[in-house]
């Protein structure tokens, strides 16, 4: 196997030694073995890193024009583009995505992304004039991005395409699990030449980087995507200096079924949804939501689906679900499996998985009492809960009885199903499979966040608003 070892941080244009000779070792869940290791970094190398991108703030937001910018941003997506196989295949090996999806979504969907950033960076400064006012949007300034595990090149991109365009410096932390894909953005920016300390990276756990990033006075914004829990820690550090923050949170999110809706379509679109990136997505529709009706059929249909899927190798193209990305994460699903009291129509915990890697089986639970912990928590694996109701009234209250509001799906005839996604309390809702849209504002309602990303509304995210009185 191919090891990948990675000794430094990328701290003002340059690879600079960390401050500490501790590494943080990355493991393939497949294999269950090590194969790379970064830099466990320190409030030491934040400090460096946030030096460098103050010292680059003015150049970046003021010393360019929005052509300049833009520009910058496409010999970027270029470079990147370039590393598209290779970034497929680290994600393949620290996240353990079957190469075919790895390609598709980790690899592509951030390079789309990124292609829309370098297009609107390179807008003129969006301006308006109300009376003697003249309103103007300026860069927020230096800029600390968190990012989790799961997607780790699309969720660096949604942060840094969209504060870089806006004209804002950065400081990266991404997940200490998944840390490896960051170094092939940053090997990108050095291709691309952007200026030093425009981007930064720094690599290390959560208690020591993340919490220095965001506590820190020199940073102006922190923007996050991860767990509630921590989401919470962060907006508590970040509020002690009156810093901004944008969260991007948990879900818990609905796949409502009506009367008239085709039930065949809607529980296999479901089902795969439920289980992409073996249920570690953070919009997964978790939880199906069937008219009586349909239900038996759909129970049969959903657990015929999730038993076709087969479980292996991520560079086996046979393979639809890989490894959970950790020891950890296999255990927490686990837990929940074993706890839960529905009726298991698919999977389960004594479902054959591989021997090898952090597998769980695709499970379904049919019966599933909309208050239990299964359809209230997010599980963040392979696990879905069906649950029935009797009319349009009860599915939206059963859609909307969750302290998260991240996505969610309808299906029905167009005018009804529209109206029912109308009254769901979520972000984003797809409605007769309409297709993912990574230049719509992305976010959530209730605990799944704060703030948005993608698009026009992401890069507006990271500006202030400024009046001009003449």
């Amino acid at each position: 196997m191919t090891s990948v070892f990675r000794d430094e941080h990328w701290i003002g244009g340059a690879y600079v030694p960390s401050a500490s000779t501790e590494r943080i070792g990355v493991e393939n869940p497949y294999t269950e073995e090590v194969f790379g290791h970064v830099p466990a970094g320190t409030a030491e190398d934040v400090d460096l890193a946030v030096s460098a991108a103050r010292a680059a703030f003015d150049g970046w937001a003021f010393g360019l024009t929005p052509a300049e910018r833009g520009a910058a941003l496409g010999r970027l997506h270029r470079a990147l583009t370039a590393r598209a196989d290779e970034v497929a295949r680290i994600v393949g090996l620290e996240l353990g995505t079957p190469l075919k999806i790895a390609k598709a979504v980790q690899a592509g969907l951030p390079l789309t992304v990124l292609a829309g950033y370098a297009e609107l960076a390179g807008r003129p400064a969006r301006e308006e004039t109300i009376g003697n006012s003249l309103v103007v949007h300026e860069p927020i300034g230096v800029v600390g991005a968190i990012t989790p595990w799961n997607y780790p090149l699309h969720q660096v991109v949604a942060k840094v395409g969209a504060a870089l365009a806006a004209g804002c410096t950065v400081i990266l932390k991404p997940s200490e699990l998944t840390p490896l894909t960051a170094y092939l953005l940053a090997d990108a920016v050095a291709e691309a030449q952007l200026p030093p300390g425009v981007f930064n990276l720094v690599t290390g756990t959560g208690p020591a980087v993340g919490s220095a990033i965001a506590g820190h006075p020199g940073i102006d914004m922190v923007s996050f995507t991860g767990s509630t829990r921590t989401g919470a820690a962060i907006s508590h550090a970040a509020a002690d200096r009156i810093a901004k923050v944008s969260l991007e949170l948990g879900g818990k999110s609905a796949n409502v079924i009506l009367e008239d809706a085709d039930v065949v379509k809607a529980v296999k679109v479901g089902v795969g949804n439920a289980f992409l990136n073996s249920g570690q997505t953070c919009t997964a529709w978790t939880r199906m939501l069937v008219h009586h009706s349909h239900y038996d059929e759909a129970v049969e249909l959903a657990a015929k689906t999730a038993a076709g899927y087969t479980l292996g190798d991520p560079f086996d193209p046979a393979t639809r679900i890989g490894p959970l990305a950790s020891a950890a994460q296999k255990d927490r699903v686990r837990g929940f499996i074993e706890r839960a009291t529905a009726r298991v129509v698919a999977g389960g915990l004594d479902a054959p998985v591989p021997a090898q890697g952090h597998f769980v089986a695709p499970t379904v639970f049919a019966d599933v009492d909309p208050d239990s912990e299964i359809a209230q928590e997010e599980i963040f694996g392979p696990v879905l809960s069906i649950i029935g109701f009797g009319d349009d009234d009860e599915a939206v209250a059963i859609a909307n009885n969750s302290k998260y509001g991240l996505a969610g799906a309808v299906w029905g005839s167009d005018a009804r199903a529209v109206a029912v996604a109308r009254r769901l309390r979520t972000g984003a809702v797809d409605v007769n499979g309409g297709s993912f849209n990574p230049f719509a504002p992305f976010g959530g309602y209730k605990q799944s966040g704060i703030g948005r990303e993608l698009g026009a509304y992401g890069l507006t995210e990271f500006q202030q608003v400024k009046a001009i009185q003449r």
